[in-house]
């Protein structure tokens, strides 16, 4: 089993992505993930993943072109630290979700 991209937004593109297997989550979960990478690339620049490991992990992983003057490496660390504080419950749920629904996994 590989590394499943939930979600994604590039600064370069101007584009944001929901992987269509995951087009069954609830409005406002789709929305606070969109609203959480696209704001990510507009403070910070470059692009942001959230990658689902193997074992269901969720995984933010960020990356930036070598020429992007704009891109704030120390800024992108807090703000991936601010995004696990505040949105933990969030990705939890989320985590819950695909071991259930993806990987097959009960929970008593």
């Amino acid at each position: 089993m590989e590394e499943v991209t939930l979600c994604g937004a590039s600064c370069y593109t101007k584009k944001y992505y929901l992987n269509p297997d995951f087009e069954g989550l609830p409005p406002m979960v789709k929305d606070e993930l969109k609203i959480m990478c696209v704001m990510y690339t507009e403070e910070v620049s470059g692009t942001i993943q959230l990658i689902y490991e193997e074992d269901g992990a969720l995984r933010i992983q960020v990356d930036h072109n070598e020429d992007d003057l704009l891109y704030d490496e120390i800024g992108s660390a807090l703000e991936v630290k601010r995004m696990q504080r505040e949105r933990t419950e969030l990705f939890e749920a989320l985590e819950t979700y695909y071991k259930v629904v993806f990987l097959g996994e009960t929970f008593e």
